[in-house]
């Protein structure tokens, strides 16, 4: 096994971050699903969805050092935190209100805002020219 220096080392221990992100809110939304929300229209799928669709992303940006898991990434982040965020409004997100309280709540939205800035800041260490 190689160790990696410099750039290449930032850029590994961002990606398992990130991997870990995306890792803890597939989990919440997984646990969430099987404890109830999988009975809810529409917003039930979508917790399994982005349960799956957490892990095969965490595990592409462990394994596909290409840019566009990182993207997928932050889209991830960016989606589900707004869904979430519409949640919390008086009018709900597909007649689903939510509130900034309990565990699991706050394990997601705090994994999520992570999975946003380390994809972006991914992005920014990997796509820089290497100096001289």
């Amino acid at each position: 096994m190689e160790l990696h220096r410099g750039r290449q080392a930032t850029s590994d221990v961002l990606r398992a971050l990130l991997c870990a992100c995306l890792m803890l809110s597939a989990v919440v939304h997984l646990d969430l699903w099987a404890t109830g929300m999988r009975s809810v229209d529409i917003v039930g799928p979508a917790f399994l969805l982005n349960g799956i669709g957490g892990i095969v992303l965490g595990v592409l940006v462990l394994v596909w050092r290409h840019w566009l898991p990182l993207l997928g990434a932050i889209g991830f982040g960016v989606a589900t935190l707004g869904a979430f965020i519409l949640a919390t409004t008086p009018s709900g997100f597909f007649e689903v209100h939510s509130r900034w309280s309990g565990i699991p709540e706050w394990l997601a939205a705090i994994s999520e805002i992570g999975v946003i800035a380390l994809g972006i800041v991914t992005i920014v260490v990997e796509r820089r020219p290497a100096r001289a």
